[in-house]
């Protein structure tokens, strides 16, 4: 892969990873809940399905989902129904959950974090249709496909890494300057507020894809 191309992917990735989304939703609610250490398990779940979309789209079964209205449907809606969940579950979250990190840190084990993440960001159909979209721009038929492919996967995953660990990190620091009771049931609410935001827009993916044919 030449220099230039890696580099413009490279910025791309930073843009697509800053932009706000359920991954960014999730992480930070995880800071919140489980101090950064905890916490920033979540953004190893994100990125064990990104890698897992990634691998898809490059074995060619993006195309196919991307095409398929039922397959892309059924993906679709237990996205926007787990995200749904997930803003239930923070909405009435009592304010006692989030007053000590260390009591979070005690309850959250890594594995149930991880798999948090995973089925985020794994249930959203449009990751998928999106990275066939942009990735093919960056590859060189001429050269050997398998590679230019963990290139960009190794680049878009650290990338992402790199910035969930900034929203959970923020979190976890506003954590601990929000010790009242009203403080926490706000940001409790806040962020289930956030995450059925992030189902809503989740479900207007199709009338999108819809919209552009052949995508």
């Amino acid at each position: 892969m030449l220099l230039d191309t890696w580099i413009s992917f490279f910025i791309a990735c930073w843009i697509i990873s800053l932009s706000p989304g359920a991954g960014a939703v999730a992480s930070m609610s995880s800071g919140l809940n489980y101090g950064f250490r905890r916490g920033y398990w979540n953004a190893v779940g994100l990125q064990l399905a990104l890698a897992l979309q990634i691998g898809i789209v490059a074995t060619g079964l993006g195309a196919v989902l991307a095409t398929s209205e039922v397959a892309f449907s059924v993906i679709k809606w237990f996205g926007v129904a787990y995200l749904i969940y997930l803003g239930w579950k923070q909405w009435v979250a009592p304010p006692a959950a989030m007053a000590l990190e260390s009591a979070g840190a005690a309850q959250a084990r890594p594995w149930p974090l991880v798999m948090k993440g995973f089925v985020v960001n794994a249930s959203n159909p449009k990751a998928i249709v999106f990275i066939l979209a942009v990735l093919p721009q960056f590859l060189d038929p001429a050269r050997p496909l398998l590679a230019q492919y963990l290139i960009l996967a190794a680049t878009m995953i650290a990338v992402d890494l790199f910035v969930m660990a900034g929203y959970t990190g923020l979190a976890a620091r506003v954590l601990r300057l929000l010790r009242e009771p009203h403080q926490q049931r706000l940001l409790n609410r806040s962020f289930g507020g956030l995450f059925v935001g992030a189902a809503l827009l989740l479900a207007t993916v199709r009338r999108a894809v819809q919209a552009t044919p052949g995508a």
